[in-house]
């Protein structure tokens, strides 16, 4: 049975819960257009509304910054990742601003004064700090102290504590009644201080933003307070607490229950004796390195859209598969102008993260855009930055380095060639992941097919994906116009089975095949051609389009990561939750099977159900490519 209070009254409503606010733009709509004598109502739901957007921006900022590994890395508290399941749970983390700005609406009719409060005054600050400190301290420190009783924990506050990892919008999850108290703690200084006569906007303004600034600090799981600073002024340690703090009362869970000051957590005798300690320690790491990781996946910026798919912009949007929305045209612009400013300075980054079976896996990013790969004069700067971040992983003792999608373009660097052979001692081992992104192709076809139409015949995989299939006997069309590169393919194939490769040069040749492979870009009249009831498989970027209706389309080759694995809260671009590319896929395969070649260049047709027998093994599960 649900407890009292413990649901919200709006939590069925989704994203129509924020017509909440309906009646509060109306009545500023009203007010500045059609009252013929304002009476300051409109400007106090104004406030109501700017705050709540600035309050829900500060939230925003502290749980992009929380997720910029690349700035944060060393200094974070508790080292796991964030999950799906915790962002999933903590997806409404703003209702209670929805509650605080209707319970500000209703104040403003038991107290009309508030509606006229002026701009600011001094003596305000003064007032809402000493209540704060004499009224809100203590009486949160109890009140939270009460709720980690058994029937109070059970029924309301261990859906806080359900977080594993605290994040700024772990400070906003909890029940209803929960945040109902917490509006009362909130309340008092701000309008005891109004009723003293000292109330003003900016206090109002002031205290809010700072209470939430501190609660997003505390749960923030990034360690930025300096422990110098407790050291220059001991007592400061009482006055403030740390995000250490904070954290320690999220994994231990019997100690430090103070809101902001940890003098009330040493006058009661729940104060956490590690705290000092534990922040001495993480605050000195910010300059060391962290846990080294054990695979890498160098991936790239594919374009402007796709950037705003990352966890430090958007947590919740980047945990579902990649699809352009419009509510985030606004921010291209500034988005834009940062991938420029990268362009000029950055270097590769560190973009997530997560654990499988112990073992830290990583996702690099080189701050480039897909369409740069293809600029003559950038290929230089692009192989420098893959050769930087291939010497840094084998300087950190990595065990393998996957190249994602255009970092491992022919054109580009050989499939990785290039590095390897520029390095031959690496002990690194360097995987561009295309045998297993062919042997996902190779095993989505139909079992008794004997034809197939290949686009990107002559390319790396469709080389090996022809090769392949003739051995089979299954008769290969391979569009090409190049004889040359078509039969050096052919003369790789045992003499018995070269028959079944045969070179077409126009699209009306598969105008009877319904296997159709594409490896290079097609337009819709080019898929034209194919007979109703084809099936396309893909290995092309970007994918083509789903033109034809009495046709499928296939994903891109793909693979699901292991059930036990830990820590994954973001997708991989287009792909599903705990779905990776089959590169990505084949570098972790590479990993876990202990493989000591470098897999470049040249795809291993001999080695194609061994790696593939090697990832079933292993508890990765092919994923449906078919699509209408």
């Amino acid at each position: 049975m649900v407890a009292t209070l413990s649901g919200w009254p709006w939590e069925n409503l989704g994203c129509f819960k924020y017509l909440l606010y309906g009646p509060f733009v109306a009545k500023v709509v009203y007010s500045r257009f059609y009252e013929e004598a304002p009476n300051g109502s409109g400007d106090w739901y104004l406030h109501i509304l700017i705050l709540c957007a600035l309050r829900g921006l500060t939230h925003q900022i502290w749980s992009s910054y929380s997720n910029m590994l690349f700035l944060t890395r060393n200094r974070r508290i508790l080292q796991q990742g964030v999950d799906f399941k915790q962002i999933d749970r903590e997806w409404d983390w703003d209702n209670f601003i929805i509650l605080q700005a209707l319970i500000a609406f209703m104040v403003s009719y038991m107290f009309p004064f508030v509606e006229k409060l002026p701009l600011w005054n001094i003596k305000g600050i003064i007032a809402v700090l000493i209540l704060h400190t004499a009224v809100s301290e203590p009486l949160f420190y109890w009140v939270h102290r009460y709720f980690h009783e058994n029937h109070l924990f059970t029924h309301y506050h261990s859906l806080h504590h359900s977080s594993p990892v605290p994040q700024a919008f772990t400070a906003g999850y909890a029940t209803f009644l929960e945040h109902l108290i917490l509006t009362v703690i909130i309340g008092i200084p701000i309008l005891g201080t109004s009723l003293m006569g000292f109330g003003s906007i900016s206090m109002i303004y002031g205290y809010v933003l700072i209470f939430d600034f501190l609660r997003c600090l505390g749960h923030s799981n990034v360690e930025v307070v300096p422990y110098k600073m407790f050291k220059i002024i001991p007592f400061m340690r009482y006055l403030l607490y740390t995000p250490t703090y904070h954290s320690l009362h999220h994994t231990e869970m019997g100690t430090n229950f103070c809101l902001f000051m940890p003098l009330f957590d040493a006058i009661w005798k729940t104060l956490n004796g590690k705290s000092w300690e534990l922040h001495k320690k993480i605050s000195s790491n910010q300059d060391k390195h962290g846990r080294v990781p054990d695979f890498v996946f160098l991936a790239h910026i594919v374009d402007v859209s796709a950037a705003l798919h990352a966890p430090f912009v958007f947590r919740s949007f980047a945990s579902l598969p990649f699809s352009t929305k419009i509510f985030l045209l606004p921010i291209w612009p500034p988005t834009l102008l940062v991938l420029l400013v990268m362009w000029a300075w950055s270097k590769i980054f560190l973009y997530s993260f997560y654990e499988l079976r112990g073992r830290l896996h990583q996702t690099w990013v080189v701050p480039r855009f897909g369409f740069q790969y293809f600029l003559p004069f950038a290929t230089e700067g692009i192989n420098k930055h893959i050769e930087q971040a291939i010497l840094r992983a084998d300087r950190l003792g990595v065990k393998v380095i996957s190249l994602a999608a255009l970092n491992k373009n022919e054109a580009l660097n050989g499939g990785g060639t290039l590095f390897v052979n520029k390095h031959p001692d690496l002990k690194v081992r360097v995987v561009h992941g295309n045998t297993l992104t062919a042997a996902v192709i190779l095993n989505d076809l139909p079992k008794d097919v004997d034809e197939v139409f290949l686009t990107g015949a002559t390319s790396k995989l469709g080389r090996a994906i022809a090769l392949y299939l003739c051995r089979r006997r299954v008769r290969v069309l391979m569009l090409t116009l190049s004889t040359e590169r078509f039969e050096k393919v052919q003369k790789e194939a045992p003499v018995e089975f070269q028959s079944y490769l045969v070179q077409v040069t126009k699209y009306q040749a598969a105008q009877n095949c319904k296997t159709w492979i594409v490896g290079k870009w097609i337009t819709p009249r080019e898929q034209s051609w194919a007979p109703s009831g084809t099936h396309f498989h893909q290995f092309v970027v970007p994918s083509i389009l789903s033109f034809r209706r009495d046709c499928t389309y296939g994903y891109l080759a793909a693979m699901k990561l292991p059930d036990d694995v830990e820590g994954l809260g973001c997708c991989e671009y287009t792909m599903a939750r705990g779905v990776v590319h089959a590169c990505h896929a084949g570098g972790v395969i590479h990993f876990l099977e202990g493989y000591t070649h470098h897999e470049v260049g040249a795809i291993d047709v001999d080695r194609i159900d061994l790696v593939w027998e090697a990832a079933l093994k292993h508890g990765l599960k092919p994923v449906s490519s078919i699509k209408v």
